[in-house]
């Protein structure tokens, strides 16, 4: 027993908290409202044990369900999936036309504080110009300046939920959020971390995974709860409509009050994407090193130099061998040599056998 709640509590965390935590919600939200026998509130005095059995069940199978769903479930809240090809390009187009937006009110804030302080450079003054002469930036800028540096760090908070690239926003919120973290690797190292994700996740260090995993959770919490909410919304007025609700009035509150529910749970959701950007980022930052040695390679000491090895390492995984990829033999690291310019070839261990061998710091980010 000691055995199964320690993995409950340590590889399964994240399905618990993710998942099985808000569909226990739901479920306690379906079943006082919903279901007839249990909406009575009589029915749990003599059959308490079943209510509770019928619970813990229908808790675990909803929490399994979405958590193995949780690809296409995900897909259709970052606009990838089920959205009319019309709305879809309308909605990113308002995505690019608000990162545009907060773009140039950032960029003015910052160009007015340095013409504050007397810092303003005589190039940047044309453009402060051309900023207070915009019919729309000029009225942001106003207020902006008005709101402090709070506003401003909020502002820039924004901003930096959207991809660096414009060809990456997609239709949503939620799937911006999460792009600006997937495009990360490949804007600064050129290493595509969703085509090298796994071999990635295998290299980093322990601390990096963990915090990875711990991040993604608030967001599945959130989602979780969301679409947990659609249904429960699609029962009760499915209850409504054929008549056998107890009490039409606490069905008919629900109906009213969880969709808004639903808004509020989907802007923590990209909220919380935040910690979960900040996770990604440092497996990028401290696991390329590790899966570089792991791979076979040694990284350059010059940044275009490992921009352009790991261009030629995730096309060889995304697309196959053609002889272009020859290149990466620029960058193999010969048996028994360092496998990181700078760091020391790996000795024989003169350690007990029991003991740990050095050589396996040779896997570390320097």
């Amino acid at each position: 027993m000691t055995g199964l709640v320690q993995s409950a509590l340590g590889g399964g965390r994240a399905l618990l908290v993710g998942w099985i935590l808000p569909s226990l919600i739901n479920v306690l939200i379906f079943g006082f409202v919903v279901v007839p026998k249990l909406s009575s509130f009589a029915a749990l005095g003599t059959e308490k044990g079943q209510a509770a059995i019928f619970g813990l069940v229908a808790t675990a199978v909803l929490g399994l369900v979405l958590a193995a769903l949780q690809t296409p479930l995900y897909r259709v809240l970052e606009g990838y999936r089920g959205w009319p090809q019309w709305l879809a390009h309308a909605r990113r187009r308002h995505h690019l036309a608000r990162k545009h937006l907060l773009r140039n009110r950032v960029d003015a804030l910052i160009l007015a504080e340095q013409e504050r302080a007397g810092r303003l450079a005589v190039a940047d003054q044309s453009v402060l110009a051309a900023f207070r002469a915009h019919p729309i930036i000029s009225r942001y800028l106003t207020a902006d300046i008005r709101k402090g540096d709070a506003w401003f760090a909020l502002l820039n908070e924004q901003l930096h939920r959207y991809p660096l690239d414009d060809r990456q926003v997609t239709p949503t919120r939620l799937g911006n959020a999460i792009r600006r973290f997937e495009e990360y690797g490949y804007d600064r190292y050129r290493l595509d971390s969703q085509v090298l994700w796994h071999e990635l996740n295998a290299a980093v260090p322990d601390m990096a995974r963990q915090q990875t995993d711990d991040a993604r959770m608030s967001v599945d919490f959130f989602v979780s709860l969301l679409y947990g909410h659609l249904l429960v919304v699609a029962a009760a007025i499915a209850d409504l409509t054929i008549g056998t609700a107890v009490r039409p009035w606490l069905v008919a509150a629900t109906i009213a009050v969880l969709p808004p529910l639903t808004l509020l749970w989907y802007r923590l959701a990209v909220v919380a994407t935040d910690e979960w950007a900040g996770a990604v980022r440092a497996m990028v930052n401290l696991g390329r090193h590790p899966l570089a040695a792991a791979l076979g390679f040694t990284v350059p000491d010059r940044v275009e130099e490992e921009r352009a090895m790991w261009h030629l390492a995730s096309d060889l995984v995304r697309t196959g061998f053609h002889p272009g990829q020859t290149a990466l033999n620029t960058y193999r690291t010969a048996p028994g040599e360092p496998s990181a310019r700078g760091e020391p070839a790996p000795t024989q261990p003169t350690l007990p056998a029991a003991r740990p061998s050095p050589a396996a710091d040779d896997t570390s980010p320097s």
